[in-house]
């Protein structure tokens, strides 16, 4: 189980070392924190825990720290975002997979599940390179679409890094043979991809990808 909280402090030197250093004393899992700085004086952390015993005493504990103004308890991210499609490219290829996801999405959501897509308007192999290398940091993300139509295996090191590292699934709508062996699922039509996307993470959707081994 992971539980959430926000922590409200005054913007003071080493109050997330103390913070953070508090919980890893009690032994409880850090799952994901975000720190952000309001203004001079007030600063906003974000703590995703697991294996945590009494959340309503860590928070008595958290509030009695000098420069705390509030600790309140969240719902994890997940539980109110889901999970994330990421669908990277330009132009009228990225659109139609967007079409597609979008779409499907809609179908898995009504039913309760959660499922939101992101686009990232990128083009250029240094440029995409840097964003998968970068896909790590961000939290929920569970599939990438690569809606360019033409891939270079210059990316396939970073493909493998994330699917190995983070467990996320990539479809691509093109590449070459020793491309598609990188790739969880190439799909050739856009709007397709997105459907496809959407379905190869979805909790209720039958569809395994790994059976999946010829182009679409």
């Amino acid at each position: 189980m992971v539980d959430a909280i926000e922590i409200t402090t005054k913007n003071k030197v080493h109050i997330l070392e103390k913070l953070l250093g508090h919980i890893s004393k009690k032994g409880y899992g850090l799952v994901y924190t975000q720190f952000r700085v309001e203004s001079e004086n007030t600063a906003f952390l974000y703590v995703e825990l697991e294996n945590v015993v009494d959340i309503d005493c860590l928070i008595s504990e958290l509030r009695g720290f000098s420069g705390v103004m509030e600790v309140v308890k969240f719902f994890p991210t997940d539980e109110i975002w889901g999970k994330r499609i990421i669908i990277i490219g330009t132009g009228i290829q990225v659109s139609q997979v967007v079409l597609g996801a979008i779409t499907e999405a809609d179908r898995h959501n009504i039913r309760g599940e959660r499922i939101s897509i992101d686009t990232l308007p990128l083009t250029g192999e240094k440029n995409i390179i840097e964003a998968l290398e970068a896909i790590g940091y961000l939290p929920r993300v569970s599939c990438i679409v690569l809606a360019e139509s033409e891939i270079e295996d210059s990316i396939i090191g970073v493909i493998d890094e994330i699917k190995n590292n983070y467990n996320i699934k990539i479809v691509g709508l093109n590449g070459n043979d020793s491309l598609i062996n990188h790739l969880d699922l190439v799909v050739t039509d856009p709007v397709q991809a997105g459907v496809m996307a959407v379905m190869a993470i979805s909790e209720t959707s039958n569809l395994d990808i790994s059976r999946i081994k010829e182009v679409l």
